[in-house]
């Protein structure tokens, strides 16, 4: 009986017998099984205690982001292009630049030369740091570099600037970054924060993503995304080599930028990470 309940799925425990004294028969057994399944299976305790659904209101920071991302993926047409590199260079730089006592207590981490890598590209393409004003029909270049760094808060994902970093020394730049960083992980960013960015950069590489195509903040007319950096086989100097490898992203508004700025701009920016003495001669 035990099998054949066993088979059928029928808790014995939960029967009434119809048997002598009580036992359970072959008949109960099968009345049992072709019952609704809440006679014979109870749900558990936990899950009951769950909602099937839940709805989450929108509004404060994920409503504006909301709206924001979807106006920029309707208004301004994307196009995004692609860099896989080997940035061990950009790696052991980062071993010296943490040595120097400028960069004591400061974190120095691969964002940092991304984000100079952006400002000195930006110096020699002026174009791909600025905006379209539709209302005027013109094209608005910034001298000026209100670098956004993309951040993911409990609240949602805000977009804070740093405010000039092309005037920033690098150590200054860091603690600008690790600054920014903190403010919008303790939810005290500012609307003075997030207002009148130029050119941003998103940093996925921190989930352990290899790149993605990333959508323009609103009024600018590129983004910049880092991968996450990891030991890859790379051919250097014609051997095969286990090497430093990540991959960035670059989107933009194809109204202001075409391919050949926008794939220009790609490949110095790589070309700095993979040599960052570049960033000197270049900047």
């Amino acid at each position: 009986m035990r099998k054949l309940a066993r088979d059928l799925g029928v808790d014995l425990g939960r029967l009434a017998g119809s048997g002598p004294q009580g036992s359970i028969t072959r008949d109960d057994v099968q009345q049992a099984a072709s019952a609704p399944a809440t006679v014979t299976a109870a749900p558990r305790a936990d899950r009951a205690q769950v909602p099937r659904e839940e709805r989450i209101a929108v509004r404060g920071i994920r409503k504006h982001t909301a709206a924001a991302v979807t106006a920029s993926a309707f208004t301004a047409p994307h196009v995004t292009e692609f860099l896989q590199l080997d940035v061990t260079g950009a790696m052991d730089a980062l071993g010296r630049l943490r040595e120097l006592p400028e960069f004591a207590g400061l974190r120095v981490s691969p964002l940092l030369l991304a984000a100079r890598a952006l400002i000195v590209a930006i110096a020699r393409h002026p174009m791909i740091n600025s905006s379209w004003d539709e209302a005027a029909q013109e094209i608005v270049v910034h001298h000026y570099v209100n670098l956004g760094i993309a951040a993911a808060t409990q609240r949602g994902l805000v977009v804070p600037n740093v405010k000039d970093a092309q005037a920033l020394p690098l150590p200054e730049l860091a603690r600008a970054l690790s600054q920014l960083a903190e403010t919008a992980r303790a939810g005290k960013t500012t609307p003075a924060d997030l207002a009148n960015g130029t050119i941003t950069i998103t940093n996925v590489g921190v989930f352990g993503v290899d790149t993605g195509t990333p959508i323009l903040t609103p009024g600018e007319a590129a983004i910049l995304a880092l991968g996450q950096i990891k030991d890859a086989p790379w051919v250097h100097e014609g051997q095969l080599a286990v090497r430093k490898v990540t991959t960035l992203a670059l989107s933009f508004d194809h109204r202001i930028v075409d391919g050949d700025l926008g794939s220009i701009v790609l490949s110095e920016v790589g070309a700095m990470l993979a040599d960052p003495l570049r960033m000197l001669a270049w900047g």
